[in-house]
């Protein structure tokens, strides 16, 4: 592991041996964090909106069983949430323990987008030092110039740019990816909390009643 680190840095310098390693530390967080969403079952929403359903519809025993058998997160809020339902300022309340329960999920995109966005500046600054580097050595090798080694050189400094987009664009793609998983969670967590506050049934049994009096 030295010896590769040690040949990595004889061709790329600091820069590219930096890169490196933010590439595997990016691998090993991108992988967390994927482990981290399927094993709270982060984006699968087809149990929570089969119980959303049925506490629309009035049963509220039925959705409680739906909860019950669910080891999402949002479940248990909602579960605890249902003996409240007609308290005032309960939207509120459940939408700020909602993003409380998020934050550890959205853990880490910080440093993610930090990576993805550093990466390409630092490939950027491996060049320009290597560009530099090849024109001192050009400057010094004076009439006796070896278009060869100044090629060789120019290489080698774009290799950091082409190392530092390799591990910027993964990145940004998989932080698009949970931000959006993420998103997602907080829109259908607004959405169960309306629907537990203002089910459909009463809705349904609101406009009833107003048409029944204009009937009248």
């Amino acid at each position: 592991m030295l010896t590769m680190f040690q040949n990595l840095y004889d061709v790329g310098g600091p820069i590219l041996t930096i890169l490196l390693l933010a590439s595997i530390f990016t691998l090993a967080l991108t992988g967390f964090k994927y482990w981290q969403f399927r094993s709270d079952q982060i984006g699968r929403l087809k149990p929570l909106k089969s119980a959303i359903r049925a506490l629309d519809a009035g049963d509220e025993q039925g959705a409680s069983d739906q909860l019950r058998a669910s080891k999402h997160w949002l479940a248990n809020i909602l579960l605890s949430a249902l003996p409240l339902r007609g308290r005032e300022g309960l939207v509120a309340r459940l939408e700020a323990e909602a993003d409380l329960a998020l934050q550890p999920y959205e853990g880490g995109f910080r440093v993610l987008d930090t990576i993805a966005q550093l990466a390409p500046l630092l490939g950027l600054l491996g060049t320009v030092l290597g560009m530099i580097e090849a024109f001192q050595a050009l400057q010094s090798a004076g009439s006796q110039v070896d278009p060869a080694a100044l090629a060789g050189g120019i290489w080698v400094a774009l290799l950091t740019t082409a190392a530092g987009l390799s591990v910027a664009m993964p990145t940004s793609i998989a932080l698009s990816w949970f931000e959006a998983q993420t998103d997602r969670e907080r829109a259908f967590a607004e959405h169960a909390f309306t629907v537990l506050v203002t089910p459909e049934t009463r809705e349904t049994s609101a406009r009833e009643i107003v048409a029944a009096g204009y009937g009248t």
